[in-house]
């Protein structure tokens, strides 16, 4: 197979995030390239972001052989152009992954795929008529320590789990605020930040039962229930209106036998292992859950396959989890899951 051209639409904070996830990839070993940018903002644009990914403040465009496509239809069109990244506002994702898929482009869409699971039902009636791959960036299954962790409690290596807790919380978003701020448009914290918890939480533990949650869609916590799972997972999340407050990423999930407790601040030393009476710090890989998807995705695309995950149906039940969320808030009570079909 030929170098895997790629394109960006959308190139603010999380542009700039998958624009350096690809360029570290074709440093090791991945056959690709990116050729093209659009975006509404101009190319000097930045903008913030909770973590440390990589991305460069300032890129230049020109010393990197990447063309900054004046429309999209101009990237769209591209014959040099074999996967596109979309990293625009969550209300412009459909339609544009759409618009990809009917180009004959694979696509990797950021979280959340959508503001409501039918909408991502919209754009899986289109993507089941393509043969290119369509992924959610749900890039905590690729984080080091989370994977990890997924890990430990699939093979039951350090007993059954008996209770999770995940906390996500920081400053609400600085930048670009005329969408992060206004529920209608980013559906505030709980769609646009917890959301990558909610996902983790399905992935490793199954669909709930019921949830249970207290607060509003800045500020939440949510009971997840699980008759023959863990007797408690919980997970908080939060946009605290004070620009100084840090960001922070934990979990600490007890087992039967030990309890493993990840705090993003440790940097390095970020994931503890409590066993034995004895603390042991467990080496976690360089790189970031952005480096995973994109390589995911990339091998998956090498290697021809037909399946990816997660996957859009995936996406659509961790939709449906968060709408049951936003329902318990509105509603001051718990709800059941409804099973997708």
């Amino acid at each position: 197979m030929s170098t895997l051209g790629i394109g960006i639409v959308g190139f603010g904070f999380m542009g700039r995030t998958h624009l350096e996830a690809y360029r570290r990839a074709a440093t090791d070993r991945f056959d690709c390239q990116v050729r093209a940018i659009y975006s509404l903002d101009p190319p000097g644009a930045g903008g913030e972001g909770n973590v440390q990914t990589g991305a460069d403040d300032e890129v230049d465009l020109d010393a990197l052989g990447i063309r900054w496509s004046e429309q999209i239809e101009q990237l769209l069109e591209a014959d040099d152009i074999d996967l596109v990244s979309i990293c625009t506002p969550t209300d412009t994702h459909i339609d544009l992954a759409i618009e990809a898929l009917e180009h004959g482009k694979h696509v990797l869409l950021e979280k959340p795929v959508a503001l409501t699971s039918s909408e991502v039902q919209r754009l899986i009636d289109v993507d089941g008529k393509s043969d290119r791959l369509c992924m959610p960036a749900m890039c905590m299954r690729f984080w080091p320590g989370w994977s990890w962790l997924r890990e430990m409690v699939q093979s039951a290596q350090l007993g059954p789990v008996k209770s999770a807790f995940f906390q996500r919380i920081g400053a609400a978003p600085g930048w670009s605020q005329d969408f992060y701020l206004d529920e209608k448009r980013s559906g505030g914290a709980l769609m646009d930040l917890h959301i990558h918890d909610a996902d983790f939480v399905v992935a490793t533990f199954g669909v709930p039962d019921e949830v249970s949650t207290s607060g509003t869609r800045s500020q939440l916590v949510t009971q997840y229930r699980y008759p023959d799972g863990p007797s408690s997972v919980v997970a908080e999340a939060a946009w605290y209106p004070d620009s100084s407050y840090p960001f922070q990423m934990r979990y600490r999930v007890a087992f039967a036998d030990a309890v493993a407790d990840f705090d993003l601040s440790r940097g390095a030393e970020a994931l503890h292992l409590h066993r034995g009476g004895a603390v042991e710090v467990i080496e976690l890989p360089t790189g970031n859950g952005y480096d995973g998807e994109v390589r995911h995705l990339l091998q998956a695309i090498t290697d021809r396959s037909e399946r990816i995950h997660p996957d859009l149906f995936e996406a659509r039940t961790v939709l449906q989890l968060v709408e049951a969320e936003g329902q318990s808030i509105d509603e001051n009570r718990a709800v059941k899951m409804v099973r997708s079909r």
